[in-house]
């Protein structure tokens, strides 16, 4: 198994590293052509407008959305309002890979950042996870085949559809890797299926 990431711009790096102590190959995906090689994708944090305008420039848009029809993708902070069905606080073409309306900087700019606690529901368990929040999107409203994975406060801050993961904290800055573990498992029951 391959997993890629978008290596275009964010913090692409820290999914890496956590992915390595998984044991899993990776490749930093940074054209169409490093797409093919990958079994799921990763796009992480960083800035959702310089995203959607280097994906569209690099010819990986296109590519991605059609990788989404049969591959997964977990997508982080920015990486979700990328993924997203509409951002409601700004103008932005998304992927529109999940039916989920966001809010950017929802709980304040990078000072208001913060550690929380949030309550995970995977795997048929309830646990908690240290969500790491940076300048965070929040969901508004979840659509169609939407389950929702994980709450702070109420909020839902991790959710699901079949082919899509997304998170509005960032797990790549914690040493807990369930959320990454939980991502491999849904790459593999794509690929057996």
């Amino acid at each position: 198994m391959k997993i890629g990431i978008l290596a275009i711009q964010g913090d692409f790096e820290l999914h890496r590293k956590m992915l390595s102590r998984l044991n899993v190959d990776t490749v930093l995906v940074k054209s169409p052509a490093d797409l093919e090689k990958c079994d799921g994708l990763i796009i992480p944090g960083g800035e959702s407008t310089t995203f959607i305008k280097l994906l569209k420039v690099s010819g990986l848009f296109a590519a991605v959305k059609q990788f989404s029809q049969a591959k997964a993708i977990m997508g982080t902070c920015a990486g979700l309002i990328t993924l997203a069905r509409k951002v409601t606080n700004f103008s932005l073409e998304t992927l529109d890979l999940i039916d989920l309306d966001v809010a950017r900087n929802a709980y304040g700019r990078q000072i208001d950042s913060f550690i929380g606690e949030v309550a995970l529901h995977i795997n048929g368990r309830d646990t908690s996870f240290e969500g790491v929040f940076i300048r965070a999107p929040r969901i508004e409203k979840t659509g169609q085949g939407i389950r929702s994975l994980a709450f702070y406060q109420g909020d839902v801050v991790l959710a699901e559809n079949e082919n899509i993961l997304v998170a509005t904290f960032h797990p790549e800055l914690t040493e807990d890797t369930r959320i990454h573990e939980y991502f491999i498992r849904k790459i593999q029951a794509k690929i057996q299926s």
